[in-house]
């Protein structure tokens, strides 16, 4: 697939995370690093969920376009809605417990998108990619280099 006539590709990956809070709005700083992210052209907010889990553990979602008043997250509009199906998040949020609320976020990865692109340009495929948690990694990597002390 290698050419000029290759087609751009108007999204790259995507990651979906599940932020929690206390209430039933996110207070706008618990979004302040996200806003930086998107600022500087890392990531882009595709769509949000609010979902509230009640004392007797029913999951209550509150999509955007359902709100009766705007939801926004510290100002960031994202681009579309139902992005993040019903099952979707359903299924993120069952680590949410009663009485806390929490934010389906789904973020497009730029930069991974700019190298999937080049990776298919030069006739190549991202076939797979495994995201590992950012408290894994540092433990490992504290491991390691106590090994190496």
């Amino acid at each position: 697939m290698k050419g000029d006539d290759m087609k751009e590709f108007r999204f790259g990956p995507v990651e979906f995370y599940l932020v929690g809070f206390d209430g039933d709005r996110p207070d706008p700083s618990t979004f302040g690093a996200l806003t930086d992210l998107v600022s500087t052209g890392v990531v882009r907010v595709l769509d949000f969920v609010l979902v509230t889990r009640t004392a007797d553990g029913e999951l209550e979602i509150l999509e955007r376009e359902e709100a009766e008043e705007p939801l926004t997250l510290d100002g960031l509009e994202p681009i579309v809605s139902g992005l993040a199906s019903e099952d979707d998040v359903r299924a993120l949020a069952e680590v949410v417990p009663p009485g806390r609320s929490a934010a389906v976020v789904v973020l497009e990865l730029l930069f991974a998108r700019t190298l999937a692109q080049a990776v298919a340009e030069a006739g190549g495929q991202v076939l797979r990619s495994e995201r590992v948690p950012a408290p894994v990694v540092n433990a490992v990597m504290d491991i390691l280099e106590q090994e190496g002390d």
